[in-house]
């Protein structure tokens, strides 16, 4: 048993290590603009669930930075990321749905996201929602806070309508 154990505890040490090799290879590729390489590289890690990975595979889907841009295929990944708690990836699904690209434009789910990435350490996200908040009626502003209480209660489980 206590074989298993370590064993188990190795091989969670490896893979979190080499996730981490292959995260960094990524951002490496990223910040020279070596955007290809940086999409092999993140594309594995976002569909196992890494949640860095997943907010900047939707970044690049977002800019066309070595993929061609596609605001739907930015959000699905900025929404994988932003169910995994990822403030970032939650501040930037808030502002699709403010802008209305790769999704329907909706007041009440831009709050809603901006408000969570808020509560998550998102500056910008605060911002945005008290400047999204004043074209919105008091009954939209409960609703979204509403929303978003579900959604966090919920662990990201029910976000939205």
């Amino acid at each position: 048993m206590k074989q298993a154990t370590l064993t188990a505890a190795f091989v969670t040490a490896f893979s979190t290590s080499v996730i981490a090799q292959d995260f960094n290879k990524g951002w490496d590729a990223y910040a020279t603009g070596f955007y290809l390489d940086a999409a092999k590289e993140w594309r594995p890690l976002a569909e196992q669930g890494h949640a860095r990975a997943q907010f900047f595979l939707g970044l690049m889907y977002d800019k066309g930075r070595g993929v061609p841009k596609d605001y739907v295929e930015a959000v699905v990944w900025y929404r994988k990321a932003s169910k995994q708690g990822y403030f970032k990836a939650q501040t930037k699904l808030a502002l699709k749905y403010d802008r209305g690209e790769g999704v329907l434009q909706d007041n009440i789910m831009a709050h809603m996201w901006y408000n969570i990435g808020n509560a998550n350490g998102s500056e910008l996200g605060g911002k945005n929602r008290n400047i999204i908040a004043q074209g919105m009626s008091h009954q939209s502003i409960e609703k979204a806070q509403e929303m978003a209480r579900e959604c966090t209660q919920s662990s990201y489980e029910k976000c939205g309508y």
